[in-house]
């Protein structure tokens, strides 16, 4: 995940390790272009890792239809500028205008009065930095006329090499001191100044309205800015500042030394170095382009993958991961061919600069030989004028980067600061400073409402709704799903404004309503509880101050809520952590948790949207009758679609088509006869309940039923995702959850972290398997590698001509001087169009061997991880986000380390081959004593990058989890809204974003410091070979010009070897990232679903499906022991009906048929053989589900039903399910029909939409085993009888075996058997008559009488 380490940023911001290693370049550039591979790579594709791994934010948002109950649309307005606005938006979006980038001067508009100190310091030392360079080359210029023109005088001759080979010293410690302040106070104001704009922009996320997240911002947008983004912008105002200043000061002071020493080749100089700009900066234009488009192909290619990691069950269950490996291969061979093309471009623009520069330095030696020869001035100073302006001139080039980071961060900035400057509109129309009510009566009036989500004006939910609550009353909201229920409770809760009408409260305009203090006032207990990844106490203290409200308060909050029971039986009770979204718990304990929050809220109007949906019988009873309790005396809106729940509510509003078409008492509206709209629901439902026998006399007494049915529920239920992500991360042990570390490690993460160091030991081998994985792009590695040995051996031969010229500046004879210098500049004319070939070459070639590599390593890991088992997929570390994380940056990192790098080690070997045979053959005593000296900047340069690199991991870690924080937070943005918990979110992601503030602040001095010894030793170096070339000229071992050809060529090798160390950091985190994947794909999976010895599934099914004394616990719980010897059997073609209370482990048996998991003991049989003998893929083809909360892939309504055959399901075949599932009606009357995209996880649809899509899924399968996990849950009476029906009809017609999960139970009297699980244990099974006759006071026959009061008509 994100990381302000400025490792990690160099190696993801765009720049993979570009210009990350400018300021570790040794200083002697005049000799040593810089790498072509560092240099240039400002524009490489391949991008950056959290582009990669974020969604393409998709302009379908716009056009999506919404529908009452769970919309998703623009921001919310309740006038029609609102509208308005929200057209200009979609247009927008589809003319793909982006946002104009923020000003320069505001990407400081953090900074405090320290960051001002630190940004002071850090400047200074970028300009003392930067002018030593200029400065070395002015001292250089006068040693090197010191050794030419006293060749005569060997005492003076070394007494003046000393003298400068001391200043060289001086320059050393001016750089040390200065890099220090410019990296350390850089570093450290950048990592300062991004904590804050990050923080910000949580809180300003936070505050805006729900609907500005329906469309103009999705949650994927909010943790690539928190993530990505800040990155980038701290980037740039940190190192990236550092380095415009430093190269800036570079380019000044390299212009005043050249004009000084000889102004006519200054001049001269000054007119070929536009030259080389116009060709850099073409080519980086080029590259630039390309690296954009590469950036959406690769983030299209991991919205991809997140998705299919998301929805993990739904891939497995219907065997698509093949096609899921087909949709992200063909994304990634998009982002193949564009990085075809961006190293062409990188080549030939690279190869063009080079040709430029050599033939311009072929035209300065030979003007600089005419000036000498004219007595203008010496050789010393004629090469340092043409060096000092040429590297002034290539410092404001390698600024480029550093401006081009300004550009992007600019852009990215725009993006935060648009979230951070916008004013939601509830607060622009309205501020902080409105009316606050003294008392709260609670009457709540909507007087003739017009409502259509903003993101859809044309399609209204609401039309002229008009309703009154009287304070202290309850009304009770019903009508078919869809009919504007849950938009009544969003707009009481301000989350949008009508377009047309008004609410009040209490007579109050809700818009004249302070908003925090309105949302104080309301208690929500929502369709889909939300809870947070912290513990079951903060959930409950959510919205309120922590000291006001005490243990004992939430205790009775809990038990009030039916919740104390379960909760004190967790390991850690009250502080026991959740889990990711709550997914330690079932659904009714969540919703529970949810009712209890808002009881310890004491809010004076209550809103339940379906808040005991998620309940079985007896749990609903009972918090239906603390609800009652609670409702006295408040005001409360309730919707269900069980009539039941709301009979005592002193009104029945009955919604149809956006209007209430009648409200009365439940008396009243009954006495309307049989064709009233409410009197037809209480119709339908009575007839699902009309054949139920009661034999039991009366029903047992509140306390016993309390007894009976409040016993701990500990176990979590395992039904399909019930995040929005459709994830279970969190079958973890407690210590797993807290934020801070600590305590025994579990026995399973013990046995992991062992198989971590095997794998570890096994790392050696790693490169050769990438190799091998490699081996079809070999030929293309080899001509590669001939272009790098080509290009690294120019820098050689190009220092070799220098020290060439330099010392025939100081020949005696003016011809002879002419005609060596011509010699020369030919041959720089020549190596101009060699470079031009084999810069061409090495880059396309090497980039074909990365791009393939890439390619080929994603689709592999990619692979391997939708074979892994249900548990691996438990896991917090991985998690979809961090899975599709890990396949951006992994493969991103071992390419950019593993591949990229390998062509600058080969041209920097041959560098150092051609220079180390040069030396030797022209002098072997200087050559052996320059050798001795790169073992100091070797070290130095090492113990730098090993200081630079220390703390990358728990950076990473530390805002991981503030960025899931984020996540969490603003996904779950109405639950935030409402409990008004912005500060609490706030607080708790600022908490963890300070240790990595702490942290940089060390880094920052150790890398300054390292940095600084680094550079110093390397200037002592140059002194020492420089005092030493004088002593052998002064004793004749010598003569000055094969002492200066040695010491420049041997120099320029230890430019070489200093840069190829630069790279370590890029070869750890390759070596990390070739661990991390080599462990993912070798990752043995529990249940392989290719096993070729596996047999076969024969269908139809004989036997059935049977379950022996299977005892069950989650893998990342074992201590919690879910089915304990556990005996059930569905007959083939027959219907198996498992009910019990809320997390008994009903739905872990469906997940144990489709081998999420395996059983602990006994065995699942299917045809009398054991699950584990057939194939997996085979076993999965033969079983349907549908999951209790379905979650559709974003796509289209048609792809998402025909996702449930495998190979693609027919127009007719689709259609026909989608009758089946009574949900063709509802998709017709959309205006893209089955072409309507659903939106991330189908939120565009309600969740009884979502549900029969998902059911027509399931049918269209037309598989032999048929799993329903509450199917019906979500559906009005209406939809549920006809969906009912049409499954009944199916299991018929196709000799379905089907198993059935329902708290209802009219839905399951018609079943061969029930089986009645508790706590683990089948406690009853038989037909519904023979558990009525066999078993008149057993748990099953008290259910229906508990249902059977509940359905009651007074």
């Amino acid at each position: 995940m994100s990381s302000s380490d400025p490792e990690e940023i160099r190696g993801r911001v765009v720049v993979l390790g570009a210009d990350a290693d400018e300021l570790a370049r040794p200083e002697l550039e005049a000799f040593h272009l810089p790498s072509p591979t560092l240099a240039q790579e400002a524009g490489s594709v391949g991008g950056p890792g959290p582009a990669a791994a974020a969604p393409v934010v998709a302009p379908l948002e716009t056009e999506l239809p919404p529908n009452a109950t769970m919309p998703s649309s623009s921001s919310a307005s309740s006038n029609s500028n609102s509208n308005e606005q929200n057209k200009e938006q979609e247009n927008t979006k589809k003319k793909g205008v982006s946002l104009a980038p923020a000003p320069l001067g505001s990407l400081f508009r953090f900074a405090d009065g320290l960051d001002c100190v630190l940004m002071s310091v850090g400047t200074l030392g970028a300009l003392v930095h930067g002018c030593s360079l200029p400065v070395f080359l002015r001292f250089f210029a006068d040693l090197v006329d010191s050794f030419g023109s006293h060749a005569d005088d060997p005492d003076t001759m070394v007494r003046l090499v000393a003298k400068y080979a001391l200043y060289f010293l001086v320059v050393g410690a001016a750089i040390w001191a200065s890099s220090w302040a410019e990296i350390s106070c850089w570093m450290w104001t950048g990592e300062r100044q991004s904590t804050r704009m990050r923080i910000r922009y949580l809180e300003s996320a936070l505050r805006q309205d729900v609907s500005f997240f329906d469309t103009d911002v999705r949650t994927s947008d909010v943790i690539y800015a928190i993530n990505a983004d800040a990155v980038i912008v701290q980037d740039a105002i940190s190192e990236k500042l550092g380095n415009l200043i430093h190269y800036m000061a570079t380019f000044v002071a390299g212009f005043v030394v050249g004009f000084t020493a000889a102004w006519q080749l200054a001049l001269v100089t000054l007119a070929v170095v536009p030259l080389i700009a116009v060709i850099g900066g073409l080519s980086a234009a080029a590259l630039a382009k390309l690296s954009s488009r590469s950036q959406d192909a690769l983030a299209e290619a991991s919205n991809i993958a997140e998705q299919a990691v998301a929805q993990i069950r739904t891939v497995q269950a219907f065997v698509g991961e093949e096609r899921a490996m087909r949709a992200y291969s063909l994304a990634l061979a998009a982002a193949q061919r564009i990085g075809y093309r961006s190293g062409f471009a990188k080549g030939l623009g690279l190869g063009g600069t080079y040709f430029t520069v050599f033939c311009c330095y072929a035209l300065l030696l030979w003007y600089g030989g005419l000036l000498v020869r004219r007595h203008h001035t010496n050789g010393g100073l004629a090469i340092a004028t043409m060096f000092s302006v040429m590297i002034g001139g290539l410092a404001l080039g390698q600024s480029a980067p550093s401006m081009a980071a300004f550009a992007k961060a600019r852009v990215a900035a725009a993006k935060i600061f648009k979230i951070i400057d916008h004013k939601p509109l509830s607060v622009v129309v309205h501020g902080d400073d409105d009316v606050q009510l003294p008392s709260v009566t609670g009457r709540v009036e909507m007087r003739g409402v017009d409502f259509a989500y903003p993101s859809r004006p044309d399609v209204p939910v609401l039309r002229g709704f008009s309703l009154t609550v009287p304070p202290g009353k309850t009304i009770a909201l019903v009508g078919s799903s869809g009919s504007g229920k849950s938009t009544v409770v969003s707009l009481i809760e301000r989350f949008y404004d009508p377009s047309a009408g008004e609410i009040l409260l209490d007579g109050h305009d809700l818009k004249s309503l302070n908003l925090r203090w309105l949302r104080q006032q309301i208690g929500l207990v929502s369709q889909e509880p939300t809870l947070f990844a912290t513990s079951i106490k903060e959930n409950l203290l959510l919205g309120r101050d922590s000291h006001s409200a005490t243990l004992a308060e939430m205790e009775e909050a809990a038990r009030v809520a039916n919740a104390h029971s379960f909760i004190i039986k967790l390991p850690d009770g009250y502080d026991t952590q959740v889990g990711e979204r709550g997914l330690q718990l079932s659904g009714g304990q969540k919703q529970r948790i949810a009712i209890a929050r808002a009881m310890l809220k004491n809010p004076g109007i209550l809103l339940l949207d379906e808040a005991t949906s998620a309940l079985d019988s007896e749990s609903e009873k009972l918090v239906q009758e603390a609800l009652d309790r609670f409702m006295i005396g408040r005001t409360t809106l309730v919707i269900a679609h069980r009539l039941s729940t709301i009979r005592k509510a002193d009104l029945v509003a009955v919604l149809h088509g956006g209007a209430v078409s009648e409200i009365g008492t439940h008396e009243e509206l009954m006495g309307k006869g049989e064709d009233g709209a409410y009197a037809r629901l209480i119709r339908m439902q009575e007839q699902a309940a009309q054949e139920v026998a009661a034999r039991r006399s009366s029903a047992r007494n509140s306390v016993s039923a309390r007894n009976s049915v409040s016993s701990p529920i500990m176990t979590r239920n395992s039904s399909y995702g019930r995040s929005p992500y459709s994830r279970r991360l969190s079958d973890f042990s407690n210590a797993d959850f807290h934020y801070h570390g600590g305590g025994e490690l579990p026995e399973g993460n013990t046995k992991k972290m062992i198989h971590q160091r095997v794998a570890f030991r096994a790392g050696a081998s790693s490169f050769l398997r990438l190799a091998k994985m490699n081996s079809p792009e070999w030929g293309y590695a080899l001509v590669g590698s001939l272009g790098s040995m080509v290009c690294g051996s120019f820098s050689a031969i190009f220092a070799y001509v220098l020290s060439a010229v330099l010392s025939v500046y100081y020949a005696p004879d003016p011809g002879h001087m002419r005609r060596e210098i011509a010699k020369y500049c030919y041959l720089l004319m020549g190596m101009s169009s060699a470079a031009l070939v084999c810069n061409t070459v090495q880059h396309v070639f090497w980039d074909t061997v990365g791009e393939n590599l890439t390619k080929r390593v994603r689709e592999r890991m990619l692979g391997a991880v939708l074979r892994n088992e249900m548990a691996w997929f438990d896991a917090e570390e991985n998690a979809s986000a961090r899975v599709a994380a890990r396949l951006a940056l992994d493969a991103q990192n071992v390419r950019s380390a593993i591949g990229d790098r390998i062509s600058v080690i080969v041209q920097n070997s041959a560098l150092l081959l051609v220079a180390c045979t040069a030396g030797f053959v022209l002098q072997w005593r200087l050559a052996l004593v320059l050798l001795g000296v790169f073992p100091l900047v070797v070290a130095a340069t090492v113990l730098q990058k090993m200081f630079m690199k220390g703390f990358s991991g728990d950076l990473e870690a530390a805002h991981a989890r503030a960025t899931q924080i984020a996540g969490e937070a603003v996904a779950n943005l109405r639950t935030v809204a409402a409990f008004n918990a912005e500060a609490k979110i706030a607080g708790l992601f600022a908490g963890n974003l300070r240790g990595p503030l702490r942290r940089c602040l060390w880094k920052g001095q150790v890398a300054g410091c390292g940095y600084g010894v680094a550079q110093f030793l390397l200037y002592a170096s140059y002194a020492l070979g420089l005092w030493y070339a004088a002593w052998l000229v002064k004793h004749g071992v010598s003569d000055f010009s094969r002492t200066i050809r040695v010491f420049m060529v041997l120099m320029v090798s230890a430019n070489g070897a200093a840069e190829t160390l630069t790279l370590a950091p890029d070869f750890v985190r390759g070596g990390r990232a070739m661990r991390s994947v080599f462990e993912t794909i070798d990752r043995r999976t529990e249940a392989d679903p290719d096993d070729p010895d596996a047999a076969p599934l024969q269908l139809p099914l004989l036997t059935g499906v049977e379950l022996r004394h299977v005892d069950f616990c989650y893998p990342s719980r074992p201590e919690v022991q879910v089915l304990q010897d556990l005996s059930l059997r569905a007959r083939a073609g027959k219907t198996l009906a498992l009910v019990g209370p809320s997390g008994c482990g009903k739905s872990s048996v469906l997940a144990l048929i489709q081998r999420f998991y395996e059983p602990t003991s006994g065995r699942v049989l299917l045809d009398g053989r054991d699950a584990r003998k057939y194939n997996l893929r085979a076993l999965r083809r033969a079983v349907a589900v549908v999951p209790q909360e379905p979650f559709l892939f974003a796509a289209s309504i048609h792809d998402n039903i025909a996702y449930g055959r495998e190979g693609g399901a027919t127009e007719a075949e689709v259609l026909e399910a989608a009758t089946q599932a009574n949900a063709h009606k509802f998709i017709s009357a959309l205006p893209d029909g089955y072409r309507t995209q659903v939106g991330e996880r189908g939120v565009q649809l309600s969740g009884g939409q979502r549900q029969r899509i998902a059911v027509a899924r399931a049918l269209v399968k037309q598989a032999a085993v048929l799993l329903l996990d509450e199917a019906t849950s979500a559906l009005d009476a209406e939809s549920e009888r006809s969906v009912q029906q049409a499954l009944d009809r199916h299991a018929k017609t196709r000799s379905t075996t089907t198993i059935v999960v329902a708290h209802r139970l009219a839905t399951v009297r018609n079943a061969h058997t029930i089986a009645v699980i508790d706590e683990g244990k089948v406690v009853e099974q038989g037909s519904h008559s023979h558990l009525l006759n066999h078993h008149p006071d057993g748990t099953y026959a008290r259910m229906l009488q508990l249902q059977r009061l509940t359905s009651s008509t007074s």
